[in-house]
């Protein structure tokens, strides 16, 4: 079984560039107010979803292991 993944997005960092949707229009969506929300709080491993978080101009999505809460991106410092 894959690992679960938390996706959220910092509304108040959030530019509404609509880069998100565009590289997972399945794990985001913009609201009226061109705000980003992912379509579901928690939802399975998804490289689109990654790509998404990795490719926003502002850095307004964070991806952690739904279970214990570990980031995934941005990742941690070393």
């Amino acid at each position: 079984m894959g690992d679960r993944w938390h996706v959220e997005v910092d509304r108040s960092v959030c530019i509404g560039s609509g880069m998100c949707v565009n590289h997972a229009p399945d794990g985001f969506r913009l609201d009226t107010a061109r705000q980003s929300h992912p379509r579901e709080a928690e939802s399975d491993a998804n490289e689109r979803v990654l790509a998404a978080a990795e490719g926003c101009p502002v850095e307004a999505i964070s991806i952690a292991l739904a279970a214990g809460g570990e980031p995934v991106f941005p990742p941690e410092d070393p």
